[in-house]
């Protein structure tokens, strides 16, 4: 299953990182099994089978800022695991990172993946300082259907209250391809995204108002997964609303390069882990 998209801002299906896949997944994450860094697998924030994360802690963390991030892979594909390369890097970087697993279509369907997004920010606020982290700055972050993710926790106030969290607990959003502007339009994302629920439930750029979490969005201008016009749209609706928002669109670079900035080895980088941490601090006391 793919996307393919139109100039006009839709979505039609997803595989995330597909390009990425398989041996490319175990290239990338090679260098991520040593660093300065401690992983800690598998730590239930649920009772259900991918109810699931992985926290990776600088050595010597305390009161670091944390990033939460979510995968992509279109709600039907993806785990934790695939993506100890992104951790690894955000560690090094000096951040405590957490991966969450979710629960997938056919499964389930929206807004349960959502749900559990929620249900793993609320472990993370609950024992931010027993992984090394500053309760009062965690971001949510995540590629592709995984931006969705984290997007939606960003700017739906109503649900972060369900998850019985504070609703200054998300300090920001970094969303990196995401489709903040989701249309359903094939077989799949339709059975995903359907009644009773509406867009006005599942697009962040229905959801977003005045002062919201400012966002860093970043994304290829070539990308061929999610038009890059989810980017523009959601960040034009951003500044209107008076939320602080950095947006970057880069020349000529596909779905997967934004994702792909996390591995070590990757050649011609775009300069994303840069970018969070210019983010990061510009509003780490805001």
């Amino acid at each position: 299953m793919k996307y393919l998209i139109p100039a006009a801002i839709t979505l039609i299906a997803a595989t995330a990182v597909a390009s990425c896949a398989g041996v490319a997944f175990t290239v990338a994450n090679l260098p991520a099994h040593f660093g300065k860094f401690e992983r800690r697998a598998g730590i239930a924030y649920g009772n259900l089978p991918r109810q699931s994360l992985d926290v990776y802690v600088p050595h010597g963390a305390h009161d670091k800022p944390i990033i939460v991030f979510w995968y992509g892979g279109g709600w039907e594909d993806g785990e934790k695991s695939n993506y100890r390369f992104v951790g690894a890097a955000l560690a090094e970087s000096g951040y405590v990172a957490v991966l969450p697993d979710y629960r997938l279509y056919p499964a389930v369907r929206f807004p349960a993946f959502v749900d559990d997004a929620a249900a793993a920010l609320a472990w993370v606020a609950a024992h931010a300082r027993d992984i090394g982290g500053d309760p009062h700055r965690i971001y949510v972050a995540g590629h592709s259907a995984g931006a969705h993710q984290a997007a939606m926790l960003a700017y739906d106030p109503a649900r972060i209250a369900r998850a019985g969290l504070a609703p200054d607990t998300i300090r920001g959003f970094i969303g990196l391809s995401g489709p903040y502007v989701l249309n359903p339009n094939d077989a799949t994302l339709n059975d995903i995204f359907r009644a009773p629920y509406s867009r006005g439930d599942w697009q962040p750029f229905e959801l977003a108002r005045a002062g919201a979490p400012p966002a860093l969005l970043l994304q290829g201008e070539a990308d061929t997964v999610v038009d890059a016009g989810h980017t523009r749209k959601f960040a034009e609706r951003l500044s209107v609303l008076g939320v602080p928002v950095t947006a970057r669109l880069y020349p000529g670079r596909g779905h997967r390069d934004t994702v792909a900035a996390f591995a070590a080895a990757s050649p011609n980088k775009l300069p994303v882990l840069a970018e969070i941490s210019v983010f990061v601090e510009a509003t780490a006391s805001r």
